[in-house]
């Protein structure tokens, strides 16, 4: 709540101040968007907590070949794969994923994350663990605790029962398991829940 105080007044608003005019005029803006921003609100109140499933590809295809395909750029620096539409308008994707060029208006393309460094365990301890290792690969452990294993601190399991974190079918980070997905300082117990084995299997 604000308050707007706008001093005496006359006939002819001659006592209003430049300053309350701005006020008013301000007041008057924001107050259109208003509405919208208290349906927002009482959305998001209303919306259960829910899940992440994170696709960890280690040392996986590049993103010129998937989601930045740059047909226009010269042949040696463009990948080999033809962009595909989808249903987001201006949003191709590569002719690898057709099914999911049909669910394209069901999740949202980040291209702004991003580290600065060109080694694979720096980059990869960087968007595991949101902070940087301080140090090449030449020291591959953890430094910080994953991301999953804060939220498991934080927030817990959905069901009492189950576990909070779980990695299908095992944590692993270059080579390292559970890698940089681990709990580190936070203790084991933060841990993911791995069951190993094969997903594909009849008896997974």
């Amino acid at each position: 709540m604000f308050r707007l105080n706008l001093g005496s007044t006359g006939k002819y608003c001659d006592g209003m101040s430049r300053r309350s005019f701005l006020q008013v005029g301000v007041a008057g803006m924001a107050s259109v968007g208003l509405p919208r921003l208290l349906q927002a609100k009482a959305e998001s109140g209303s919306r259960k907590n829910t899940s992440v499933i994170l696709i960890w590809l280690d040392g996986g295809p590049s993103h010129m070949d998937l989601y930045d395909m740059k047909p226009d750029a010269p042949a040696e620096y463009r990948g080999i794969w033809k962009p595909i539409r989808t249903r987001v308008p201006g949003f191709d994707i590569t002719e690898l994923f057709p099914k999911q060029a049909k669910i394209t208006d069901k999740f949202s393309m980040i291209r702004s994350l991003h580290h600065d460094t060109g080694d694979h365990f720096a980059g990869g301890h960087r968007m595991l663990t949101t902070k940087d290792m301080g140090v090449s690969g030449a020291s591959t452990g953890q430094k910080f605790p994953g991301i999953g294993a804060i939220v498991n601190r934080e927030v817990g399991p959905r069901r009492p029962g189950l576990p909070g974190y779980v990695a299908v079918p095992y944590a692993a980070s270059i080579g390292l398991n559970p890698g940089y997905f681990g709990g580190h300082m936070l203790g084991a117990q933060h841990n993911p829940f791995a069951p190993g084995g094969d997903p594909n299997s009849p008896s997974f």
